[in-house]
């Protein structure tokens, strides 16, 4: 049996990288999954990918800068298949550079995507986890930047340290409900997003500007399916008595 057997999972930002690797992973464990991001081709794509496996999966088009929008996709979600029991609120952005060089556009893209998005996506989950009876689980992605910070990282840390922050007022609010909220704050992972700004090693292993060399114990970078895996613990029942927490994925780097 899988760990999301019968459940339905919404999962945000499945176009590609950790959200991507999420849907896949979540339609393996036996959730009927339904994706949502802007690029139909690639949201296609991986529904195609997940039928292959024997999964069952649907991709909805959507801006969710678009906040109106986002009822919208609950709304599809239900349609298709009567309920929604846990979600993945995994699109996000990232912008960097020093203090004096970021702008009121920058902060408001990367904060409408980060935070402001996901606010009213966990607004329209919750609301209809209540509407259901209560019950359900909803995990936010935020980043060990979170935790941790270097030079150029103010607006993205801005809004992830906005995410833990969410998710454990809204674990308090949400309860006594049976709606359990968390977070995770994952280090520098390898995706479509962080690639160009990967680079080799002299020893053959990886760097990024956020996740320079010997920053991280484990002395790699993660990989998306590590980040899944957290996520799909916590959507899980076997996380039922784990509410208001953020699950730090980072190969130990927060610790050095």
């Amino acid at each position: 049996m899988g760990l999301l057997d019968g459940k339905v999972a919404l999962v945000t930002g499945s176009t590609s990288g950790i959200g991507a690797a999420s849907a896949l992973l979540f339609a393996k464990e036996g959730a009927q999954v339904v994706l949502t991001g802007r690029r139909v081709e690639d949201g296609e794509a991986l529904v195609a990918e997940i039928k292959t496996v024997g999964g069952d999966a649907f991709f909805v088009q959507a801006d969710l800068n678009v906040i109106e929008s986002i009822p919208e996709v609950v709304a599809a979600v239900v349609e298709r298949y009567g309920r929604l029991d846990v979600a993945f609120n995994s699109a996000g952005t990232a912008t960097g550079g020093p203090l004096a060089t970021m702008t009121e556009a920058e902060w408001d893209r990367v904060n409408d995507t980060n935070l402001k998005s996901v606010y009213f996506c966990l607004k329209a989950q919750a609301e209809q986890m209540q509407a259901q009876g209560g019950g359900g689980s909803i995990v936010l992605n935020g980043s060990v930047l979170a935790n941790i910070a270097f030079p150029g990282t103010t607006i993205y840390s801005a809004s992830k340290g906005g995410i833990t922050a969410m998710a454990r007022a809204a674990a308090v609010e949400l309860g006594p409900l049976g709606i359990r909220v968390n977070s995770i704050n994952p280090s520098i992972t390898r995706t479509p997003m962080t690639e160009s700004m990967i680079s080799a090693n002299e020893d053959g292993t990886e760097t990024h500007p956020f996740a320079p060399a010997g920053s991280i114990p484990l002395g790699r970078l993660a990989e998306p399916e590590e980040i899944a895996n957290a996520a799909l613990f916590l959507l899980s029942d076997r996380a039922s008595y784990i509410n208001g927490h953020a699950l730090v994925v980072d190969g130990g780097q927060s610790v050095m």
